[in-house]
């Protein structure tokens, strides 16, 4: 469910985004251990960015991640939060994303996690 009419389309409507579901799993991982693994990811392609995979929350090990402060806006999707990463004895902040209330347009979105690919050791689509 989304927030409302996202104020980006209204500038752009010809802005390019997408999401479609992921035939396959997707597996990320981080440290040795594996953050998230699904099969009911979706991948968004945006504009000229790389694809990006979001993960279903049931599908990630929520005990290796931890809320920050941090928060940015995307005016095609909406207000993210971010999580760090903990595991294996390493570290990585602000390396995972969600929207929790995304704008209408994306609303398939909300509350999937999504993972920095430089910030993690792997992020795996096999199928």
């Amino acid at each position: 469910m989304g927030v409302g009419k996202a104020p980006g389309f209204a500038q752009k409507p010809d802005y390019s985004l997408s999401t479609e579901a992921v035939k396959g799993t997707v597996r990320v991982t981080f440290a040795g251990e594996v953050l998230a693994e699904s099969s009911a990811a979706l991948v968004m392609h945006e504009g000229s960015y790389d694809a990006v995979y979001y993960i279903p929350r049931r599908d990630v090990r929520l005990d290796f991640l931890k809320a920050t402060d941090h928060s940015t806006h995307c005016p095609f999707k909406g207000n993210a939060s971010y999580w760090s990463i903990a595991a294996g004895g390493k570290s990585a902040e602000n390396a995972v994303w969600s929207y929790e209330t995304p704008f209408d347009e994306v609303s398939e979105i909300a509350g999937a996690m999504a993972f920095y690919p430089d910030k993690v050791g792997e992020i795996v689509c096999e199928g």
